[in-house]
């Protein structure tokens, strides 16, 4: 049984998370609270194995709540955030300062079922969680990370190749740590992230001023070409287009594939029908197992895979499936993915299966 506090100032937020966490069998609500310090003596009487923490709230903001927990009493954290720019800045900050999962509360609306299917499954993710082992993962890859090399390091690429990237529970940290390892002319790069609509954007504007390459959220008919990334939109399901370099982008409604919308699955497969054995692709940390059976379908076309190994991913769910269905040709520390990418990038195809 999954124990969740729920802090939040909106009584009946605070009412509908409620009624759709306990609506699961294997959640409990254990208390609810309207500010960080109620929360923060709930906590100490319940212990909680999870907190779902509003960003935007009055007396204490969330986020400082949430660093005051993480030097204190770390335990993993799901952030509820509306969508606005602000609330997306600070969802990202809450990430990055120790939050496992942000989810969306629909703007001035009530959250809908979409949003309470979401929440369930991100408070399952986020109890997976060991927080500390995650902050250290967290340091110790930071200070691995190889500086980005210089362009043209690597000799030609191939003006055909293409890489692709899968990530959930984990992945804004681990994204950042790849991409900040890839010089300025890498191939084009199309990755699907597991995140509400509306936070996309902004994770792609922050990538964007940290990395070499050019990182943007993709709006659907773009040309990829050497050195662009595009992340794809929450909400969205991403597809890539073309028999032969340069591919396009394409963005698709639809239904949830694999309880998610963007699917890495959807993402992996159209790469397998378009650039085929000239991919390179990488699956990394996350819950459950989107992006698994694609990347298998893409190893099958003789392109070169990578998933990140169970030492460095937060969750070791996306990746371990992947490895057991033998869809990983390699598998990599975290450090060693950006790396292993432009190696491989400048290989030729293996034969194909």
């Amino acid at each position: 049984m999954i124990r969740v506090l729920i802090v939040d100032d909106s009584p009946v937020v605070r009412n509908v998370f409620e009624q759709s966490l306990n609506a699961d069998s294997e959640i409990e609500v254990v208390a609810t609270a309207p500010d960080a310090y109620v929360a923060r003596d709930l906590i100490v009487q319940h212990q909680p194995d999870v907190v779902v923490l509003d960003i935007d709230m009055p007396r204490m903001d969330g986020l400082t709540f949430l660093k005051k927990l993480m030097k204190y009493y770390p335990l993993p954290v799901v952030i509820a955030s509306g969508l606005t720019d602000r609330g997306s800045q600070l969802a990202l900050d809450a990430l990055q300062a120790g939050a496992v999962e942000v989810v969306s509360k629909g703007g001035a609306k009530l959250p809908g079922e979409s949003a309470a299917m979401e929440l369930l499954y991100k408070v399952k993710a986020a109890a997976l969680v060991d927080v500390k082992r995650r902050n250290a993962i967290a340091t110790a890859t930071v200070a691995a990370i190889p500086a980005a090399p210089a362009p043209r390091s690597y000799g030609r690429i191939a003006s055909d190749r293409l890489i692709a990237i899968g990530a959930s529970t984990g992945g804004t940290e681990a994204l950042e740590a790849v991409l900040k390892g890839l010089p300025e002319d890498c191939p084009p790069i199309v990755i699907v992230q597991h995140m509400p609509a509306k936070f996309t954007a902004q994770f792609a504007r922050r990538l964007n001023a940290s990395c070499r390459p050019t990182v943007a959220e993709a709006q659907g008919g773009e040309r990829l070409e050497q050195g662009h990334v595009f992340i794809c939109p929450g909400d969205d399901h991403m597809v890539v287009m073309g028999r032969s370099a340069p591919y396009t982008i394409s963005l698709r409604s639809g239904p949830l594939v694999n309880r998610h919308r963007p699917s890495v699955d959807v993402l992996f497969k159209s790469v397998a029908r378009s650039s085929g054995s000239r991919t390179v692709a990488a699956l990394l940390t996350g819950m459950g197992k989107d992006g698994a059976q694609g990347l298998l379908e893409i190893r099958n076309t003789g392109a070169r895979t990578i998933c990140q190994d169970e030492a460095t991913s937060i969750v070791f769910g996306m990746p371990r499936e992947g490895i057991e269905i033998g869809a990983a040709e390699f598998v990599c520390p975290l450090q060693d993915i950006s790396g292993k990418l432009m190696e491989l990038a400048s290989q030729s195809a293996r034969k194909a299966a």
